[in-house]
């Protein structure tokens, strides 16, 4: 179980990581503060984790056979 839950986090976590990263290039072109960049990356983040999170456990956990 614990592997289950270990590798579900490391997904969605590299996910949620990757969309702040998309958001913080797209926003560099912009005219935007520094403080608006990060903290809209960061919730992009947020809110990324919050919805990967109930998708990404059962298919990793059907995927390991859990």
């Amino acid at each position: 179980m614990k592997n289950i839950n270990v590798t579900s986090a490391i997904i969605y976590t590299g996910i949620s990581l990757l969309a702040a990263g998309l958001f913080l290039l797209a926003t560099s072109a912009g005219t935007y503060t520094i403080v608006e960049r990060v903290g809209g990356a960061a919730w992009v983040f947020f809110l990324s984790t919050i919805i990967l999170m109930p998708i990404i456990i059962p298919l990793v956990k059907r995927k390991l056979g859990g």
